[in-house]
């Protein structure tokens, strides 16, 4: 099966079927010592860095409206050197994003935090799956979109009206899987409550919240696979979908 999707078009998904093998990751085995070495630079580079724990794609297809993929846990510091060795690594990247939408028809997307690996970027709350988000091996993907929402915002989606299916967007760089949540504050609201939740916190991971009215507000800082879904969102917003 390898990789095997349309790239750069967003695709319909109805079900997900991307599961946790527990063996290593290929790519982990075969780079151990760059892994090491990388690692070493990137800390001394930015110290507020942490070695935790994600998961990297073997495997990922779109069949009949479904991803089936495989995947395994990694250290931060192998999702690190594969980011510089992507092309012919054996290896992809797949994330959530809960694609907030408020009552107003607006989109609130987060800015990190100058200490992150994605300092000053712009796209949806989200993180990468870790093993906390796979349910009896398969991946639970609402979980880990509430989870990464709630943990970088302080929202919670719980009770959020959804999106009646998921979509993807699969670039060189990643597979973005995402969904609308929908809430009825105005963004202006939103934002002032994850501002609140931000100046709270000791160490936030962003830096504040950033509103998208239109398909031409395209802040400064925006992620590469955001704007495709800022368009399909305005051009579509008139449906639940």
């Amino acid at each position: 099966m390898s990789f095997d999707l349309p790239r750069n078009v967003i695709l319909p998904v109805d079900a997900i079927d991307v599961r946790l093998d527990p063996s290593p990751h290929p790519f982990a085995l075969s780079n151990a010592d760059a892994i090491a070495e990388n690692w070493r630079q990137e800390m001394a580079a930015n110290p507020a860095l942490f070695d935790g724990t994600v998961v990297l794609l073997s495997e990922l297809a779109y069949r009949d409206s479904r991803l089936v993929g495989r995947c395994h846990a990694v250290r931060f510091s192998t999702f690190m050197l594969w980011r510089k060795r992507r092309e012919n690594s054996g290896a992809e990247h797949a994330y959530a994003h809960a694609m907030l939408v408020a009552g107003d028809n607006a989109l609130v997307a987060i800015r990190m935090g100058r200490h992150t690996v994605n300092a000053g970027r712009v796209y949806f709350a989200a993180g990468s799956f870790e093993p906390v988000d796979f349910r009896a091996g398969l991946v639970d993907v609402d979980f880990n979109m509430i989870r990464e929402v709630g943990e970088e915002t302080g929202l919670d989606l719980s009770q959020a009206e959804r999106g009646q299916r998921y979509h993807a967007l699969s670039t060189a760089s990643g597979t973005v899987i995402f969904r609308r949540y929908h809430v009825a504050e105005t963004a202006d609201a939103l934002a002032r409550r994850i501002s609140a939740f931000v100046a709270a916190e000791a160490e936030p991971e962003i830096e504040g919240p950033v509103i998208i009215r239109n398909a031409a507000d395209l802040p400064d800082g925006l992620m590469g696979h955001m704007k495709p879904l800022i368009e399909w969102h305005f051009a579509d917003s008139g449906e639940v979908c």
